[in-house]
């Protein structure tokens, strides 16, 4: 079963998204800050990462940056879901190797999906 770690600091949001993933067949992992986050990442090797920028403590962006530095992991793709839609954060996100950007407030739970799907196939 294909993993999916969740990294979003809003509660609400990351058991909704949770919960979906889960009903698609998906095991789901969660994690609230950034410290957290690459902690998961470095100890279950998820298959994918769904990722905000916006945490406390550590960044998503500083969370690209450890994973796309390292080699046991830069292989795992990310996909970052955020408020954060400027042009410059999406292209720093992409040149820190995420896969595809997300913009919150565009996306439905089930297009997430969607996208995790295409990404995983």
């Amino acid at each position: 079963m294909k993993k999916i770690l969740i990294v979003e600091d809003d509660k609400f949001l990351r058991e909704l998204i949770a919960k979906k993933i889960l009903a698609e067949g998906y095991d789901a992992a969660e994690a609230k800050d950034g410290e957290e986050g690459l902690k998961k990442i470095e100890a279950e090797k998820p298959d994918l990462v769904l990722l905000d920028l916006v945490l406390p403590g550590m960044t998503g962006f500083d969370i690209l940056k450890s994973v796309q530095e390292n080699p046991l992991l830069s292989d795992i793709p990310i996909i970052v879901f955020s408020n954060l839609g400027q042009r410059d954060d999406v292209d720093k996100a992409i040149n820190l190797g995420a896969k595809d950007f997300l913009i919150k407030a565009h996306f439905t739970p089930q297009e997430i999906i969607e996208r995790i799907k295409s990404i995983l196939k």
